[in-house]
Parts: C-alpha cells; structure tokens; sequence
C-alpha cells in the first residue's frame, strides 16, 4: 500500500508524479494507492465545475494509474480536501466500501476548511479505515489540533450500521497536514539542524511527537522515523524555506500515522486463541523534494500489509459464455454465493482492461433485465454490444451491488472477435455450423 499526503496549496497537477507514485520503482509491486491532498482548488466555481466533472487531480491520478491495472475504488471531497483509494482490478471483489465521511471543524464545525474525511472500507473481510486530514495552523494553536484530532475520530463512528466502532477496525491509516510545529528552539538553530541533517536534534520538540507520549489515544498510533526534512513552510517554486516577512519556522507539518486494532489480552484461565493474520510493517517513509508547485513538500509511506483472507471467494463468480464477437448479443452467465442477496438495481458492466473507475464501463445491463435462465446456481443475461467499437483491447465483465456499492465479481480477461472473425474459415479448420 502506498499513502500519498500532500498539501498542493490550490495548485494544479504537475507534469510529472512518477517519482511520488514510485512508478519508477522496479522492485515495488504494489496492490493498492492512498492519496489525501489538502488545500485543493476550493474556489466556487472550481467545485461547481468538479460536482459535473472529475477535478483535476483525480483524472491525472486515473489517467496514470489505470493503464497499470489500478481502479479509482472510492472517493470523498470536503472542500480543500481529497482522499482517493485505488487498488488493481483483482482486488475489487474482495473490498467493500462500508462508508464514505466528512467531519468539518473548522468555524465551530460549520466549515470545511479544516476536519477531515474518511472511507471505511472491508479488505478481505479485515475493517480498515482511511483518514485524510487537515489541522488547525499555527505555533500555539497545538491544544486545539489535539481536539480537533479526537474530534474527527469520534465523528467516525457508524450508529445504526453493522460496522464496529473505529477503534475496533483492524487498521486505521490516518495522515494529513496535521499542521504541528516544532518549539522553542529557534529559526537559527532549526535551519542548521536541518543543513547538517541532524534531525534527530529537532525531534524533541516536535508537537507531534510531545503529544504522543502523554496522549493515551496517540500513544496506540505509530508513526516511521522523521528522517526527511521538514516539509513546511518553502518559497513555492524553490526549495528555499520561507523568506517571505513572516519567516516561519520549518516543521514536519505533513504526516502518516497508523494504528493496529489492540488485541484484548487471553484470560490465563481458556486456552489462548490465535488473532487473525494481519500485519503492517512499514518499508519506507520519506518527502519528495523535487516538487515545489506548493510550500508544503509531499510524504509518502510505503506498507507491506500481510493477511490471512477472512474472505477468499468472490461473491459472484462471472463468465463469458463461447466465443464473443460483434455480431450478436453476448451471454453471460453468473453464480451466486449463499449468503448474497441480489438486487434487482445490480449491475453487469462490460468494461476495457484499464477502465479508470466503476462508471467507466462501455456496455451494461441490469441483471433482471435481458435475464434468459435463472436457478438457485446459475443465472444468465445477454449483453447488448451493437455500440461497443471493434478494439484490439481486452475487456473484463464486473458484477456491482447496489446494496453494498462495490463490485463483488470480476471475470478474466478475454477479447471480442471483429465482425470479420467469421468471414473466412480460420487455417484448418471448418467454419461452425450455428
């Protein structure tokens, strides 16, 4: 997994993240992206345009990644505020997202600006919870980032849903611009900490880090050691700090925090029972300073989270019925698990390999519509594809649920013969008898 926090100061994409998304990384096979951004364009007419089209950093995360397999899976805005999960398109049926929440805090809880937003979500049957946060600024405002922290995680609970409470959820990733600052030392002695990467020095004072040894909350939350400069405050277009008249002070404002769910000690009375196999360990944690489109510089952290499926079979098993081409409708047939309820407002898309999201799809049908045999095991629809374009590409057919909005059944890859496939018998062969 791996989480992207940056504060783009209400600037656009740049023409190049590879080095952010670690594309370049050739000994990096990664399943999943998390990216929170912070201060994105909040202007009115830049959210009037985003509620009828995709904003801009979401495309250019979608255009990237879905040529290398990832799907946008989730989703949620709050003003400045963006969280997105991808993950690659083998992992779809087994991530349900359970919840998608804002929490405002900034004016007294009645304004976006500052809060965070949260998907909660199942990963192979394990509760995760994913939050992307932006705190209170400013030197002396550090009680009120601490209740703003506890604030948002008591937001978070899930009231007349079958969901557990956060601090029962397997593993919480929680990051942002949580906007702590680093004390009494002062400019001087900071910036030459800095230039002679003694950074150690400076993490005695650091707000965060303070908090968490007398917080009982954030003493449970973990954080990889601060060896990357202070990602706060620059000139933009510079790495040079800030030189502006107010001269802030540099602080790891830009940080990535996660918790493990506590496991309840074993009463030495019954026999000790096995927690389920869930681990996350962290394989780097670091700021890419090369990007200065803003004054906040990006933090990434890299996880490898290891698991043993509480989930290992798809809801829904689909397949590709013969052999498709563009001259007729197209059969589909799909099976159920026991414990699955469909919907009649389920959906089966036909989509390209490389589809950017859910909506993405070039054909598709309600799976009671168009419905040609249906028993307890096997159910079967036709496909409609006299507007699917003749392409080379690979498709894939997903299976959405309506009430659990997520896809819950993906089939292999195949192709779609050409309207000529039947032109000519192939070498060696007869042409079939239909």
């Amino acid at each position: 997994i791996h989480v992207v926090t940056w504060n783009v100061a209400s600037a656009a994409p740049p023409l190049d993240l590879n080095d952010l998304l670690q594309l370049n990384n050739q000994n990096l096979n990664l399943d999943m992206y998390v990216i929170g951004l912070q201060e994105k364009n909040c202007g009115i007419m830049s959210l009037l345009s985003d509620t009828a089209f995709e904003d801009s950093w979401s495309s250019f995360f979608m255009d990237v990644l879905s040529p290398l397999c990832f799907v946008k899976v989730s989703c949620v805005r709050m003003q400045g505020l963006l969280l997105l999960v991808f993950a690659k398109y083998q992992h779809l049926p087994f991530i349900q997202i359970l919840s998608t929440k804002s929490t405002p805090t900034g004016l007294f809880g009645y304004w976006g600006n500052k809060g965070g937003v949260n998907i909660c979500l199942k990963l192979y049957g394990y509760y995760v919870s994913i939050i992307n946060c932006h705190l209170p600024p400013h030197m002396a405002n550090n009680d009120q980032r601490l209740e703003h922290f506890d604030r948002i995680l008591e937001t978070q609970n899930f009231e007349g849903q079958e969901i557990p409470n956060i601090l029962d959820h397997d593993l919480i990733l929680w990051f942002g611009d949580m906007n702590f600052r680093i004390e009494d030392f002062g400019m001087q002695f900071v910036r030459e900490a800095i230039k002679n990467r003694c950074y150690r020095d400076l993490w005695e004072k650091d707000q965060l880090s303070i908090a968490k040894k007398c917080d009982p909350l954030l003493q449970e939350f973990q954080e990889g050691p601060l060896l990357f400069p202070p990602t706060y405050k620059f000139d933009k277009n510079t790495n040079n700090y800030d030189t502006s008249e107010k001269k802030r002070k540099p602080a790891w404002t830009d940080r990535i925090l996660w918790r493990l769910k506590q496991q309840p000690q074993a009463d030495p009375h019954t026999p000790r029972q096995l927690a389920p196999h869930f681990l996350l360990s962290l394989r780097s944690y670091v700021s890419h300073m090369m990007y200065s489109i803003s004054d906040h510089k990006p933090v990434t952290g890299t996880f490898d989270l290891e698991l043993k499926p509480l989930v290992s079979a798809p809801l829904i098993t689909l397949t590709p019925e013969g052999l498709w081409t563009m001259e007729n409708d197209m059969l589909v047939s799909y099976s159920l698990t026991a414990d699955f309820l469909s919907s009649p407002w389920d959906w089966i898309g036909l989509y390209k390999v490389g589809l950017r999201h859910i909506n993405d799809y070039v054909s598709y049908v309600w799976v009671r519509d168009n419905q040609v045999f249906s028993s307890d095991r096997l159910n079967q629809v036709y496909i409609n594809i006299s507007n699917v374009p003749e392409t080379e590409d690979n498709f894939l057919l997903c299976y959405y649920s309506n009430s659990l909005h997520s896809v819950v059944g993906i089939s292999k890859p195949f192709k779609i013969q050409p309207r000529t496939f039947f032109g000519e018998d192939p070498p060696g062969e007869a042409q079939p008898q239909i």
